[in-house]
């Protein structure tokens, strides 16, 4: 197989996704577009607890083009941010859309997981969370990561206990 060297600069290379550098650049221009033309957008996290196996090699990275197919709309945005949490940036949306798309992320998730356990195999358990806002010039950016953090760090469950838990809070 080639290596293709036009997604390299990116791209993560287990899951195919954007990685953080990229997400970072694309979601400050929208967050400076967004303060221009009054549109709210969402921040989420997705953090999947995925302990992978010899016999499962690329099950994070199956269940990551599940989810970012399930965002179905081309200007959303998937990355991974580190070892255990993934970015969603989901713009032009007011917090009924936020839950529509949550409701949908959920619902490929779940579906994932029964397609899962069909091939005697666990449930994948995760947490996503986020929040919705209107930027302005008097919020920072900075503002909503560290909410993000703090949000989803609350919602952190102890590994093994298989969980979903889905929260949207406003900013």
């Amino acid at each position: 197989m080639i290596y293709s060297f036009s997604n390299s600069g990116f791209r993560d290379p287990e899951t195919g996704v954007y990685n953080q550098t990229y997400f970072m650049e694309v979601f400050n221009r929208e967050w400076h577009r967004h303060i221009r033309d009054h549109k709210s957008l969402a921040l989420l996290y997705l953090c999947p607890h995925i302990h992978e196996t010899i016999s499962q090699p690329q099950l994070l990275e199956l269940f990551m083009k599940q989810v970012q197919q399930a965002l179905l709309r081309s200007t959303d945005l998937l990355a991974r941010l580190d070892n255990q949490a993934f970015a969603l940036g989901i713009f032009e949306v007011d917090e009924d859309g936020a839950h529509v798309v949550i409701d949908r992320l959920e619902q490929t998730i779940n579906e994932f997981n029964h397609n899962l356990k069909k091939q005697h195999h666990g449930e994948i358990a995760y947490e996503l969370g986020g929040c919705i806002c209107s930027p302005n010039r008097d919020l920072h950016l900075e503002t909503l990561f560290e909410a993000v953090e703090q949000h989803t760090d609350q919602m952190r469950l102890p590994q093994t206990v298989e969980h979903r838990l889905i929260h949207l809070c406003p900013l």
